[in-house]
């Protein structure tokens, strides 16, 4: 299952400073995209405004045909760190995550263990946080968001404190579920190669307040030098 999601006019900020400018987006059910920039564009601020975390300053957020005006089960983020409580097992995390939505015990305990064995954790569902490594952890939150089966899943830069093989890992991985589930995602990063090594369509937001100063599908097969290029000129100009 999966949503459309759509900026309409949306303008974002805190007090009065403005973090994004007037922007209209629309990104389909089942899509893949990449918001990428420099710190301080914007691009975390309308994650949180799709989960629902941020009200806008003007325009709306929609998800399907639904207003976004507060968090709900059909959107499920996936943040840089990985806040797992250190008192509970994997299992704990997730199941702990499901109590919002009302689920019998049963039916917890059964989309935790499904979802921790989706990430490949299926060995690792009773270990604790400091019993796991960095990628372990990360992949306990990417099943903690799962496990609510949402329609969209919002990423915060969830890969940029893994060394550089696990990274790797862990996009593969997200690809393969991405593929399998066809949850619409949005993923923000500052990287231009995970970018591009992930998403079918890559957003550049920039400047201060954010706008968006390219917008770009990415075209299957190998990597394209051409396009890497041409984002980075974007990054330089903004």
């Amino acid at each position: 299952m999966s949503l459309a999601v759509r900026l309409e006019g949306l303008s974002l900020g805190y007090g009065s400073a403005p973090v994004l400018e007037r922007t209209d987006l629309e990104f389909p059910a089942g899509s893949f995209t990449a918001l990428l920039g420099p710190s301080g564009c914007g691009k975390s601020t309308v994650l949180g405004a799709v989960a629902g975390f941020v009200p806008p300053l003007d325009g709306r957020v929609t998800a399907g045909a639904r207003p976004v005006r507060r968090p709900g089960p059909e959107r499920g983020v996936v943040f840089q760190h990985y806040a797992l409580f250190p008192w509970r097992t994997a299992r704990g995390n997730v199941e702990f995550a499901l109590k919002r939505l009302g689920l019998p015990r049963a039916e917890r305990r059964r989309r935790a263990l499904e979802a921790l064995a989706e990430v490949g954790l299926a060995d690792g569902t009773d270990k604790y946080p400091a019993q796991l490594s960095g990628g372990m952890q990360q992949r306990v939150a990417l099943a903690r968001a799962l496990a609510a089966e949402p329609e969209v899943l919002l990423m915060d830069e969830p890969f940029g404190a893994l060394d550089a093989l696990t990274r790797a890992r862990m996009q593969s991985l997200l690809r393969e579920l991405w593929q399998r589930r066809g949850t619409t995602v949005l993923f923000v990063t500052h990287d231009i190669d995970e970018a591009l090594a992930l998403a079918q369509r890559v957003v550049v937001l920039g400047g201060t307040p954010g706008r968006v100063l390219a917008d770009n599908l990415v075209p299957a097969g190998p990597p394209d030098p051409a396009l890497r290029s041409l984002i980075a000129r974007h990054l330089r100009v903004e």
